[in-house]
This record gives structure tokens, C-alpha cells and sequence, in this order.
């Protein structure tokens, strides 16, 4: 096992994050930090749904639902599509996708592992 080199004070510092991504990021980790906005990108994850499918699947009021999606919204981790009076939601895009799973994959690892 090969060992890594330490980095010098100034190889560390060009890594930390800057003050604006790093709060970009607490934002977007804050947001999924919540299990019923977690549970909403679950539903999400594969195919669009309506407010009225996810709140009848999470067993949610719909105004819940809807409060709760426009702070994914707000975030860019879902996206609307409206159809007629329909509004479907579905993720942002494949970052947000690849995040949620591989969390997942993690916190099941993790699980597996004890």
C-alpha cells in the first residue's frame, strides 16, 4: 500500500472550498437533510409525478407537499413541468440523481457493514 504524500499548507488551502460554494453546498445539504424532501426525490428519482400522486403516496397533505417542493425547487433539485392545471415534478438533472444514489449506496454499505 502505496502511502500519500502530505500536502504543503499551500496544496491544502487550494482546496478549501470558497466561502459562496461552500454555502451553496450546506444549502443543498441542509435541504436533503429533511427525510420528507428526502422521500420526495425517492418518488421522483425515476419518473415525474404530480402533487396530488406524491401526496397521496407519502400520505401528506398536498399543501405539505407542495411547500416542501418549492424549496427543492428553489434549490434546482427538482424541476416542474406544467401540463394543463397538472404541475409534474421530476429531478433537476443527473448531479442530483447520482448524489441521492450514491448516498444511498453509503448509508446502505454502511448499514451491510455492521
Amino acid at each position: 500500500m502505496t502511502q500519500k504524500k502530505p500536502r504543503s499548507a499551500r496544496g491544502v488551502a487550494s482546496a478549501v472550498l470558497d466561502a459562496h460554494s461552500s454555502e451553496q453546498l450546506a444549502g443543498l445539504f441542509r435541504a436533503l437533510a429533511d427525510p420528507t424532501r428526502l422521500r420526495i426525490v425517492s418518488a421522483v428519482f425515476d419518473d415525474e409525478q404530480c402533487v396530488h400522486d406524491l401526496a397521496s403516496v407519502l400520505e401528506l397533505e398536498q399543501s405539505a407537499v407542495s411547500h416542501q417542493l418549492r424549496m427543492l425547487r428553489d434549490l434546482r433539485i427538482v424541476r416542474r413541468r406544467k401540463e394543463g392545471r397538472h404541475v409534474y415534478y421530476s429531478l433537476d438533472d443527473s448531479h442530483v440523481r447520482d448524489l441521492f444514489a450514491f448516498a444511498l449506496e453509503h448509508i446502505r454499505h454502511q448499514e451491510g457493514s455492521r
